[in-house]
């Protein structure tokens, strides 16, 4: 027994809500607010949690998780909280979870890549646990690393927050980069203006939002050129560029040679094929 999830859920709250009182948990629970606020009993006390909240409870650990009422600025009051939560056991976590110190509350970005890991456990967790049952384990265990590297970069950098914002940046453009987007939609998802997200991106990365973007384009680009049978144009137009010759002109700039020079290179073409074969130059 490796890495067993024994159960896994989303709950959403639109009413008050009480857990049960646990005086020390059976198992390990990892709960990642998606939505909404809770508060949660951490180190003896309770404390607001928010989305992008990360819950990490061991086994004999105290829990108890509130969902309340709060006065919204029309004078209404409102219930809204949504959360994943899994329970889980085994010798992989164990381990896991002894690498390093484990706060009960931290905070990691809330992006597209790991509320779709949550979703993918809770989807596999439902088929049940037949021939495919461990399918389930595996992506808790990414589930896991993946936390490790976000909670990792977050603490990279001398200013936190900025550090944070920056990351939250990075995440949005390699989950959209393949996409046509602007940099108001880069700048908008960390709440910072245009020009201030530009500055701290560069000040953090060394390197403009566009250039990285750039950078997943053509690495991307140039995987599909060694590995997949699909044609310049077609690689161009689902890597992210607007036109082949747009494309053609970016990656002679980076690598020094056409498209087609490069893949017939890599592919250990003849001169004769280079110069006869089929496809743009």
């Amino acid at each position: 027994m490796q890495c067993e999830v024994l159960t896994a859920g989303y709950s959403y709250h639109t009413k008050p809500f009480r857990t049960e009182a646990y005086p020390g948990l059976d198992h390990y629970l990892i709960r990642f607010q998606s939505e909404g606020r809770s508060r949660a009993l951490v180190d003896g006390a309770f404390a607001i949690v928010e989305p992008g909240d990360l819950l990490l409870y061991e086994p004999g650990q105290p829990y108890e998780l509130r969902v309340d009422a709060e006065r919204q600025p029309s004078g209404e009051t409102a219930v809204a909280s949504g959360d994943y939560y899994f329970f889980c056991r085994g010798e992989w976590l164990e381990r896991w979870w002894n690498e390093r110190r484990r706060p009960t509350k931290t905070n990691v970005p809330l992006h597209d890549t790991l509320l779709a890991i949550c979703r993918q456990i809770v989807l596999e967790h439902q088929r049940g646990r037949g021939t495919y049952k461990h399918i389930v384990d595996y992506y808790m265990r990414i589930l896991c690393m993946t936390m490790d590297r976000e909670m990792t970069e977050h603490a990279a950098g001398a200013d936190g927050a900025k550090s944070f914002l920056a990351q939250r940046m990075r995440n949005f453009v390699e989950e959209h980069a393949l996409e046509s987007f602007k940099l108001e939609d880069v700048a908008r998802c960390a709440g910072l203006s245009p020009s201030r997200a530009v500055h701290l991106f560069k000040a953090c990365f060394g390197q403009s939002i566009m250039q990285y973007a750039l950078h997943i384009r053509l690495s991307i680009a140039r995987e599909r050129m060694l590995y997949s049978p699909m044609t310049l144009e077609q690689i161009a137009e689902l890597s992210g560029f607007s036109s082949y010759s747009y494309f053609h002109r970016i990656f002679r700039a980076h690598y020094g040679v056409s498209p087609k020079r490069y893949q017939l290179g890599q592919r250990r073409q003849t001169p004769a094929e280079e110069d006869g074969g089929p496809g743009r130059e």
